[in-house]
């Protein structure tokens, strides 16, 4: 019984800070820190939870990077870099018996529908960052360890999705009814700015759905365009969900080179330096730095051939070779050097204007036109590299990004929408993997290609971990906790939805 209690999914467990006290702890408190939980205590915890906690440091920070292919990491044979996905992990649905605490804490009226409509939100944000990994997971039944369900049943992917767009509804319904409140790292407790937060991702979730349009019970299309029309949404950079750094301690870039040996291993992939080259984007210059041996050679730290990306398929043993000969781009300097350098996004304008660009192409909206978009979504993620990276050459090699370069670059013939539904599609799939470089650590790139097929990611057999090695994997296998101590719910979801076979290539109901 007691390995059993061990399930995150199977327990009601929650923060020490929220328990009562045991005679050791009475004895031992410290007079001048907090004894008792608030609702803002707890808001801090679980934001902070879905952001910094999920923003690793070091070589993690780059390992949605790596299965992203715009990073490879040279150190050793990396898991996601060669298509290893290994086994999910619900141990972060732990923090979630946090919600109901936070809730009761609050006060009663409006300030209550603020913290129970952030709950809600990070309930579902929680849920759909698991179920994009595995497909069925535990949510009607899960953390309810306190009420004896120690063995939750698995729910249907399309009801988790359900649930996730009905838990989303309702937060942006008590959002609207509620008022400012303390505890937020992020919007300061602006419940607009929650407001915009939650109706974006709720529309990402939705986009996720594209291919369930025709599911009268989800209600993808009319959904979609009934908070485009009706509620608040992103307007701009300033609205984005992310974490701001500072030169303080825990406050630095996750990758910045204090305490941190990782900064001499990673390389630039070809996967972004050729498109940026093709398309005469100054972001090659804010994103990499030149490869020293082309430099030494005599070219221009400003030339787009001084600029090399190294095969992310390639196999390790050639790719050391690489490394060793030194020509290679590795990352740009800024994101090594500077403390302070630009914040890392989960969810951010660009992002959504190239959702509104897709649904547009899709015809699920009307009005703007999808090329409208598509260029502003270009110009707030230009806007948003620039602005966080000093004039410094060291940082943009000579290629300043300005609103006049902006301009033209959008202007251009390469970069213009054109040709066929299909090819339009590619181009703003494309331009959002081009803007979220080293940001939106959830996968989205990963999430995005295998969606879509856009941009394409490069497949060696050589070198591929996956089976068949001529494919990408899909999905990550169940976790082994669930395996030992749920084992009859979570086989009953692997014989539902895959026939049994809890294997990387099974195809989850969202992508059929």
């Amino acid at each position: 019984m007691k390995n059993r209690i061990k399930s995150i999914l199977l327990t009601g467990l929650t923060l020490s800070v929220l328990t009562s006290c045991s005679k050791f702890e009475e004895l031992n408190t410290n007079p001048d820190a907090a004894v008792n939980a608030t609702a803002p205590m707890i808001a801090t915890n679980l934001i902070l939870n879905i952001t910094d906690n999920n923003i690793s440091t070091g070589k993690g920070f780059l390992e949605p990077a790596m299965l992203g292919k715009s990073v490879l990491y040279t150190e050793f044979p990396e898991d996601y870099q060669y298509n290893y996905l290994g086994r999910a992990n619900f141990d972060g649905l732990a923090v979630l018996t946090n919600v109901e605490k936070m809730i009761a804490y609050a006060p009663e009226g409006p300030e209550k529908n603020s913290f129970t409509a952030l709950g809600k939100f990070i309930r579902a944000w929680k849920f759909y960052n698991l179920t994009m990994q595995v497909g069925d997971i535990p949510y009607s039944d899960a953390l309810k360890g306190e009420s004896d369900v120690i063995a939750p049943r698995y729910d249907s992917q399309k009801a988790v999705f359900a649930g996730i767009l009905k838990e989303l509804d309702e937060a942006d319904q008590l959002f609207a009814q509620g008022t400012a409140f303390q505890g937020d790292p992020i919007y300061k407790g602006d419940p607009t700015q929650w407001r915009k937060m939650v109706n974006t991702f709720e529309l990402q979730v939705l986009l996720n759905l594209y291919k369930k349009t025709a599911d009268t019970d989800l209600r993808v299309t009319e959904r979609f365009k009934s908070i485009v029309a009706t509620r608040p949404i992103f307007q701009s950079n300033a609205d984005n969900f992310q974490l701001v750094y500072s030169d303080k301690a825990n406050q630095r870039y996750p990758f910045y080179k204090l305490g941190n040996p990782s900064i001499i291993y990673p390389m630039v992939s070809q996967v972004p330096i050729s498109l940026l080259k093709e398309l005469q984007d100054y972001r090659l210059f804010y994103y990499a730095n030149p490869s020293s041996v082309q430099v030494a050679a005599g070219k221009a730290v400003s030339d787009y051939a001084a600029y090399i990306g190294t095969d992310p398929a390639m196999v390790y043993s050639d790719m050391t070779r690489v490394y060793t000969s030194k020509d290679y781009s590795a990352l740009n300097s800024r994101y090594t050097e500077l403390a302070d350098s630009e914040p890392v996004y989960l969810l951010s304008y660009s992002m959504l204007k190239f959702m509104l660009a897709e649904a547009t192409l899709r015809g699920w909206i009307t009005g703007i036109p999808t090329e409208t978009h598509y260029k502003e979504g270009i110009t707030a993620a230009m806007k948003f590299t620039a602005s966080y990276t000093p004039d410094n050459v060291l940082y943009h090699h000579n290629r300043v990004i300005t609103d006049a370069y902006i301009a033209s670059y959008v202007s251009s013939d390469a970069v213009k929408l054109k040709g066929t539904t299909e090819q339009q599609l590619s181009q703003i799939i494309t331009q959002q993997y081009l803007g979220t470089f080293l940001q939106a650590p959830d996968n989205v790139a990963f999430y995005e290609n295998r969606r879509t097929g856009y941009p394409k990611f490069p497949i060696n057999p050589a070198s591929n971990n996956n089976t068949p090695a001529d494919k990408l994997p899909l999905r990550w296998l169940y976790p082994q906790k669930e395996l030992d101590y749920n084992t009859d719910q979570v086989k009953a979801a692997i014989n539902s939805q895959y026939g049994g076979s809890d294997d990387f290539n099974q195809q989850m109901w969202l992508l059929k």
